[in-house]
């Protein structure tokens, strides 16, 4: 064919001359095209090498890893872009492609509709149909509207509001949030002691020892960003603070909060305080909080800085005791697009660190996992070495599919197995860790060249190992 004699003769020229820039982005456009994502990724990634931070090579190869349904590297490779000021709107909607790929919907339509709003020739209809589904199933809404409810059914005309704008009213002060009583307590949380510590000093404390620390002027009360990797065990933290309290516990999602009529968010998130403080002690934890709290100079919309605004006059309460017993935790896999008004004393003032396990912690985590399971004679170290690089959620994954084969085998022999060490490492080598090495790389980025400050100085560590 035509095309591919076309390709092969572009591939032979970039052979010829592997640092003519120009030619690997062309190739790599071609291949892109044409649906050779693998081949499209590896010149993207030789044009990468050629121009570090290019942006419109770093856009092709995150399109590509969309394509391919690797997710959590797009993210990676187009978050420097996304914080940039004025990144194309065309970006915003390839990010928005890569969230919703990875289920993160109300991060995906934050994504999607700024980007429409700016340009509404870049809106993409099934993208947008599967988001808004994405969200009303999150929120517990089947099926269409209802007849009457306003729908959006394709990009925003020029001038018109956006879906996030219509001038309807929200359904009152009210919120989806549940409470919950834990289960779990730090004696659950295999290794990351010196987080569990400072959650006991910042939270804990106050609410067991009130005397003590009135005598210092503190009271109970107050808020954490936890920060880490994707899956390495910040809500089971938070389930276990509760837990250690005896406390209530509200695990807040964005479904509970975000809306898209105007002022109605804001309401979620107060009626979500409210229902706190009307339960105290109560911890109430905020997941992927970078939806809610992220940097007002990046948002180009008035009512997604009002709701930062309003978060922040949560955190504060109404006079000086209205947070007290109200235990926040947030946590997030991004906490440099966290607005820098949330670091205020008083506020989520103490970012914590929950950094990937250590062997000694994989193999605590393996233990825990195991020990309501038949078993054999158990090698955890075995299983932790190898399991490098595998955060929590890696492996309770390894565990499951280990129960699967062995109740498979069980069903057959009509009595229970013991599971084996050499079960779980026979099912280690077929889960992939999670993007704890991608993760590691924008977090390089930020420690080595936006750490004037010195906040992330304790990632230092963490950033210049090997991964």
């Amino acid at each position: 064919m035509p095309d591919d004699a076309g390709l092969q003769a572009l591939r032979d020229a970039a052979r010829l001359s592997p640092d003519n820039l120009p030619l690997r982005r062309h190739l790599a456009d071609r291949l892109l095209a044409k649906g050779y994502l693998a081949e499209a990724e590896a010149e993207f990634r030789a044009a990468l090498t050629l121009s570090p931070g290019d942006p419109d090579v770093i856009a092709g190869l995150a399109e590509a890893f969309v394509r391919q349904s690797a997710f959590g590297a797009a993210m990676a490779a187009l978050e420097p872009l996304l914080d940039a000021p004025g990144c194309p709107p065309a970006l915003g909607v390839l990010a928005a492609r890569a969230l919703a790929g990875e289920g993160s919907m109300g991060k995906a339509a934050y994504r999607y509709f700024e980007a429409v709003n700016r340009d509404p020739a870049v809106a993409d209809k099934e993208l947008e149909a599967r988001i808004l589904a994405g969200r009303n199933e999150s929120a517990g809404i089947p099926g269409p509207a209802p007849a009457g409810a306003p729908v959006h059914a394709g990009p925003t005309p020029p001038g018109a509001a956006s879906p996030f704008l219509p001038s309807v009213p929200g359904p009152g002060d009210t919120t989806t949030a549940e409470l919950e009583r834990s289960g779990v307590s730090f004696a659950d949380v295999a290794g990351m002691e010196a987080v569990k510590e400072a959650l006991r000093i910042k939270l804990l404390l106050p609410l067991q020892q009130p005397e003590m620390f009135k005598a210092f002027g503190k009271r109970a009360g107050g808020g954490v960003l936890l920060y880490g990797p994707p899956g390495a065990g910040k809500t089971h933290l938070a389930r276990a603070a509760a837990g250690e309290l005896g406390a209530s516990f509200i695990n807040v999602g964005l479904a509970d909060i975000l809306d898209m009529y105007v002022g109605t968010s804001e309401r979620n998130l107060h009626a979500t305080f409210d229902l706190a403080r009307r339960n105290r002690p109560c911890v109430l934890f905020f997941d992927e909080v970078d939806a809610l709290a992220g940097r007002r100079s990046d948002m180009r919309q008035a009512h997604a800085r009002q709701l930062v605004n309003q978060f922040l006059s949560e955190l504060d309460g109404v006079d000086q005791n209205a947070n007290e017993g109200v235990l926040v935790l947030a946590a997030t896999n991004a906490p440099w697009y966290i607005d820098n008004a949330f670091r205020r004393p008083g506020r989520l003032d103490q970012p914590v660190f929950v950094p990937p396990p250590d062997a000694t912690a994989r193999a605590a985590i393996v233990r825990i996992l195991c020990r309501d399971k038949p078993l054999a004679e158990m090698d955890y170290d075995a299983v932790a070495a190898a399991t490098e690089h595998f955060v929590g959620a890696d492996l309770k994954g390894v565990v499951d599919r280990a129960v699967e084969a062995k109740l498979h085998q069980s069903l057959s022999a009509g009595r229970p197995i013991p599971l084996t060490t050499q079960d779980l490492l026979a099912a280690a080598k077929t889960v992939r860790p999670t993007a704890v090495r991608e993760w590691m790389a924008t977090a390089r980025n930020y420690v080595m060249h936006a750490n004037d400050s010195g906040a992330w100085d304790e990632l230092m560590p963490w950033v210049k190992a090997k991964w």
